[in-house]
């Protein structure tokens, strides 16, 4: 099978050599390596091109994670794109775990990382996005924003208008292809600590939260406001009860209340019904 390896690559000058080299070493002129240099200020573009046989492609500027694996699969001929990691973590021995299952009813092959996830200090805020998204995207996601994935490319092409271009992308392209129903296959791996300093920062969090909320509102947003709905509703229940047994009388908090209820309600069916349409006219 023929595949495209993409790279993304933010100043990895310490380790892209390497990399590339214990690489290309294992594929064995098997696939198409394309790194793309996010407009990195080390000479990780420069290093990239030392190695025979890789296609660098150079941003202006840094535009970002997602923005750089969209420039690789636009720019890979092959119908499996891979997504490697620059900064040393993942091993070459890991494609083809990936490759036993880019097969012709699997949408994305995802690596599960097992044992070492990464630092210590993002495990906490990573876990509570994880159980936000297992609620939202319905589904026990083994791991959201694995590095390692390959993405059928025609599959890619007709959702990544709703992929960010920043380092979220993985966790977004995971909520998208389960809420649509599309095939994803997870595989066991082992990742390595990273080579030189991370980019991510904090704040990416946040990001990634606001964009898996946005996704749920694009492809079922009942699964975020009827529950919003049904608290509304219990809390007006319960004030109501109280309001009328002690004051005889409802007050315009009351009122205020059951309005927010209704329009939670109707505007969650609505909704619904509008990305229900727009999912089936961009699938036409």
């Amino acid at each position: 099978m023929e595949f495209t390896i993409i790279i993304p690559a933010y100043n990895e000058a310490e380790g892209i050599s390497e990399v590339l080299k214990e690489l290309f070493s294992a594929i064995n002129g098997r696939g198409t390596v394309i790194v793309i240099d996010d407009g990195s200020t080390d000479g990780t573009g420069a290093k990239a091109k030392e190695i025979e046989g890789v296609k660098v492609i150079t941003h202006a500027y840094n535009k970002g994670y997602g923005a750089a694996i969209k420039t690789g699969v636009r720019a890979a001929k092959t119908e499996w794109v891979i997504t490697y990691d620059a900064d040393g973590q993942h091993t070459p021995d890991l494609i083809d775990k990936l490759l036993t299952e880019m097969k012709d009813d699997n949408d994305m092959v995802v690596g599960k990382r097992e044992g070492y996830k990464g630092p210590l200090i993002r495990q906490p805020g990573k876990k509570i996005l994880h159980m936000v998204a297992n609620h939202l995207s319905d589904f026990k996601i083994p791991d959201l924003n694995s590095g390692l994935r390959a993405f059928r490319v025609s599959t890619f092409h007709k959702y990544s208008h709703l992929f960010p271009n920043g380092f979220s992308i993985s966790t977004t392209s995971t909520v998208c292809f389960l809420r649509e129903r599309l095939n994803v296959v997870y595989v066991p791996i082992n990742i390595k600590p990273r080579t030189g300093k991370s980019t991510v920062r904090p704040s990416d969090a946040v990001k990634t939260l606001m964009l898996i909320l946005r996704l749920t509102m694009l492809f079922s947003p009942l699964r975020l406001l009827l529950p919003l709905s049904i608290v509304s509703g219990l809390i007006t229940l319960g004030l109501l009860i109280f309001e009328l047994s002690i004051n005889n009388n409802i007050s315009d908090s009351v009122t205020a209340l059951i309005t927010l209820t209704g329009f939670l309600f109707f505007f969650g069916l609505l909704a619904d019904q509008v990305a229900a349409v727009r999912r089936e006219i961009h699938s036409s």
